[in-house]
């Protein structure tokens, strides 16, 4: 029992230590703003009758006036923080409402964005199943009149038997055409 309240007493030396040490710092912080306001004054008074002298400080009304000084400048100061302080609390209150509008906007987007793919999707498929409804050589007339690329995006979500038979009625040509554009889709894809 002997070690924790040696330990303990030890730490209460060292606490009282270092409040005594912050006292006597803020005391020396005090009096180097009353010094700085005396010493104004001082340079003041100086200016103002020419006279070398330094002013004494006989009375302690002097003191209490500097002290005084120096307690409205220091208010004035906090002030000047304060306003400081909530400019930037109003900025961060701004910047979270943006960063939330951001936000919302960019939900928004994103779901906007997969309602036109959705629909893209349901047009194109749309399409498909209108090709496939009509005969062959309806539909290779019609792919024979489209770009190549854009014919051959219809051809590869066509059913196979159907595009083969839509591709053998149209014009060798096209066909091959058609049939480099789907080769070469997928030749740039890195198979390992």
């Amino acid at each position: 029992m002997k070690g924790p309240s040696n330990y303990q007493t030890g730490r209460s030396y060292v606490l009282v230590l270092l409040a005594s040490m912050f006292f006597v710092a803020g005391l020396s912080r005090l009096g180097l703003g009353v010094a700085e306001v005396i010493a104004e004054e001082a340079r003041a008074d100086a200016a103002e009758t020419h006279s070398p002298s330094v002013p004494q400080l006989d009375d302690p009304g002097d003191l209490l006036t500097a002290l005084q000084a120096r307690k409205a400048q220091l208010d004035e100061f906090e002030a000047a923080l304060e306003t400081r302080a909530q400019t930037l609390r109003n900025a961060e209150v701004d910047l979270q409402r943006n960063m939330d509008q951001l936000v919302s906007a960019e939900t928004r987007l994103a779901a906007t964005l997969r309602m036109t793919e959705t629909a893209a999707e349901d047009d194109l498929a749309h399409l498909t199943s209108v090709f496939e409804s009509m005969k062959p050589p309806q539909a290779a007339e019609l792919f024979s009149q489209m770009d190549t690329e854009f014919a051959a995006g219809f051809v590869s979500r066509l059913r196979p038997d159907f595009a083969g038979e839509v591709m053998s009625a149209l014009d060798p040509l096209i066909a091959y055409g058609i049939s480099a554009v789907l080769a070469g889709r997928h030749a740039r894809t890195p198979r390992q």
